[in-house]
């Protein structure tokens, strides 16, 4: 009864006035505000993928503390982080609570969370219960995309999913612990080397035509963070070459974001091309070793020009990320990757590289 009755005034919210976009005023003086963003996107080492995170009998607040308390000790002051729809259609009430004790021990570590609501990376057909084991040797296995296919092709369960967006963000909309809201993270993203031929069909139109509403739920909500989605092909350069998505991504975001797993001469490019839109700028992915992306190359920059900076990947887990998006063709079976692609701790909270670690601290510190 609880539950019907929360989801009943989540749904009243439409009835008030909706909030505006931000102004470049409202959004540069929200920046102003905060010290050189820099961190991770994160999920425990102990869960391969969101749902294995947040569902009641897998969620590791030992170990979420554990690792957070890595990323502080080196001057991470933020995190990007992946919610789902599922376990908030399981059980709200129980998901609200696990969030806010989420965002008590990152608090306890100095880091402001991102929370990411949609994603349409990796198996779209997500399920709740007992996850999948990794796959052997590769990269990200059971990651699993939200909304899943079968919500996102079927409009009767958009007003479900609606609830949770409106649910989620009005639960913690005045909550300073709450950094920003990353609405839909790639929405355009195919999953060619993995899922191609597991997605639904126009995929990338329904995503286009959900995108605008998904926005508008959450302005109902009145957050006092900033909304965001981050363009990511990188292939354009001007906005004559941006496509409809990223069109939309931009000129409906508070603040800009974008990723990045480039040279550096290509990441300060999209910094500079970016600047154009006087707003802060967020890169919320980052740093893939084997594909010269790296601290090195690319935070300096980042801080450079005050640009947010979160690698993809902390601790070395059940996601796997430490090895090559390749191992979806040729698996890590038999063999070490030659240097790891993600990641910054080893399981056991080690350094990967103590030169790399030494390069985060001095950049958060000085």
């Amino acid at each position: 009864m609880k539950q019907l009755f929360f989801q009943f005034l989540i749904l009243a919210v439409p009835a008030l006035a909706q909030a505006p976009r931000w102004t470049e005023k409202q959004a540069n003086e929200w920046y102003d505000k905060q010290p050189w963003l820099a961190g991770g996107n994160y999920i425990p080492a102990s869960a391969i993928n969101e749902l294995e995170m947040w569902q009641a009998e897998t969620f590791d607040p030992k170990r979420i503390d554990l690792e957070l308390g890595w990323a502080q000790a080196i001057g991470m002051n933020t995190m990007r982080v992946f919610l789902h729809d599922l376990p908030w259609q399981q059980d709200a009430a129980g998901f609200r609570k696990r969030i806010d004790q989420f965002l008590t021990i990152a608090a306890k570590h100095k880091i402001k969370p991102m929370f990411v609501l949609f994603d349409s990376c990796w198996d779209p057909f997500p399920k709740l219960g007992e996850q999948r084991k990794p796959t052997p040797g590769v990269h990200n296995s059971g990651w699993v995309q939200a909304p899943g296919s079968d919500a996102l092709t079927d409009k009767s369960q958009y007003g479900r999913l609606e609830v949770y967006v409106k649910g989620v963000v009005s639960a913690f909309r005045n909550d300073k612990r709450v950094l920003a809201w990353d609405l839909w993270n790639e929405p355009d993203n195919l999953n060619n080397s993995s899922y191609k031929s597991k997605e639904p069909a126009g995929k990338v139109e329904l995503v286009q035509a959900l995108l605008p509403q998904v926005f508008q739920w959450a302005r109902a909500a009145k957050p006092t963070q900033p909304l965001t989605s981050g363009i990511w092909k990188g292939g354009w350069n001007g906005p004559e070459k941006m496509n409809a998505m990223e069109r939309i991504q931009l000129d409906y975001s508070d603040v800009i974001s974008f990723h990045n797993y480039g040279a550096p001469p290509e990441f300060e490019r999209i910094i500079v091309e970016l600047q154009r839109h006087h707003r802060p700028i967020l890169c919320t992915e980052y740093m893939a070793r084997g594909n010269n992306s790296t601290f090195a190359g690319s935070m300096p920059i980042a801080k450079k020009y005050k640009v947010a900076a979160y690698n993809w990947g902390l601790v070395a887990g059940k996601t796997q990320t430490f090895l090559p998006w390749d191992s979806w063709q040729k698996p890590y079976v038999d063999r070490e990757p030659a240097i790891w692609f993600h990641e910054v701790f080893k399981t056991d909270g080690s350094s990967y590289k103590a030169e790399e670690v030494e390069l985060i601290r001095r950049l958060t510190t000085h």
